[in-house]
């Protein structure tokens, strides 16, 4: 079991829920004529920066339905806003979270080579979730979840030295072998590139109104199993992570998880509305006795490697010493 247990401080953007995907148990997408379809503008986004800098956050979480381009209307929305690319909208809401004291973190979904050089650069980390290399039917309406996609992206950050977080979803009809390949597959990837920092379990909760909504989740056995199992595939230098918002982390950190990953006191997890961030009194009391240790969206090893650009490496020094906190004293 580790000695203690990281987490970090965020706000939870959702720049777009258009997306070119419909997988079975998704609830965040829409439509673009969808009364609840949005496209963030920078007007909206700047207090959400602003208010998570004054709560002590550290992390800007940008998300956004993948290749939202692709659908009918959206970039209608985009020019409005005065683009021409989702790409270049979200580099410049990145450039404008460091402006704000904020490092970015991008789960930008498939993208390619050079567009991840491009947010690189105004970006600490970045993340796509490889969720499964099996074929499942609630992807089948999905073409940015063929896993061979998936891991070009893994591989484009590799070859980027981007820090990177990737994980696998749990109970989305993929066996436990499944599970046993996707967590080799990742292994396989950070032996040749070096970049990946954590790896989420995460488990899959019903929505309502999609395919999957009166599906069971997976109950803790599973999931002790699987974060198990992801701490002997995987390298000690890739932290294990596990969303305290979704499960019980207690049993799963002592399975081997070392991560909360970003709890935000400023917004809510877009992914999952009906499931609240704990707090940081309410995390610790949820793991005990373990000592909890706030850090940045880079992890240390990766600041000492200096994996980072020149317009993020003042921001880095500023906010953290080794990739942990400075000032923790916000809760």
């Amino acid at each position: 079991m580790a000695d203690f247990v990281t987490f970090a401080r965020n706000v939870f953007i959702p720049v777009t829920n258009v997306c070119r995907n419909r997988c079975g148990y998704c609830g965040f997408r829409k439509e673009p004529d969808d009364p609840q379809s949005h496209l963030m503008s920078p007007a909206k986004i700047r207090p959400i920066l602003e208010k998570g800098k004054e709560l002590g956050c550290s992390e800007a979480l940008f998300t956004f339905g993948e290749q939202p381009e692709e659908v009918e209307g959206y970039s209608e929305l985009l020019q409005e806003l005065g683009y021409s690319t989702n790409i270049d909208y979200i580099t410049d809401l990145c450039r404008i979270a460091v402006e704000t004291g904020l490092l970015p973190h991008t789960n930008a979904g498939i993208v390619t080579h050079s567009s991840m050089k491009q947010l690189a650069e105004f970006n600490a980390s970045m993340g796509l979730m490889l969720e499964t290399t099996a074929t499942v039917k609630v992807h089948s309406n999905s073409p940015g979840k063929l896993p061979e996609r998936r891991i070009e992206v893994i591989k484009s950050a590799g070859e980027l030295k981007i820090p990177f977080t990737t994980g696998i979803l749990v109970g989305i009809g993929e066996s436990r072998e499944d599970r046993i390949h996707s967590l080799e597959t990742i292994a396989k990837l950070h032996k040749k590139y070096g970049h990946i920092q954590e790896v989420i379990i995460q488990n899959f909760t019903p929505k309502p109104g999609t395919e999957m909504e009166n599906c069971i989740a997976p109950d803790i056995d599973t999931m002790i199993d699987t974060v198990s199992l992801a701490r002997k595939i995987l390298q000690d230098d890739i932290a294990v992570q596990v969303p305290p918002n979704l499960t019980d982390p207690r049993h799963l950190i002592r399975a081997g998880a070392s991560d909360l990953g970003g709890i935000s006191p400023a917004t809510i997890d877009w992914i999952n509305p009906e499931s609240s961030w704990p707090s940081v009194d309410r995390l610790q009391q949820m793991v005990g006795s373990i000592p909890l240790r706030e850090r940045l969206p880079i992890y240390p090893q990766y600041i000492e490697k200096g994996w980072y650009s020149d317009s993020i490496a003042e921001l880095i020094e500023f906010l953290g010493c080794n990739g942990y906190r400075k000032d923790q004293s916000i809760k």
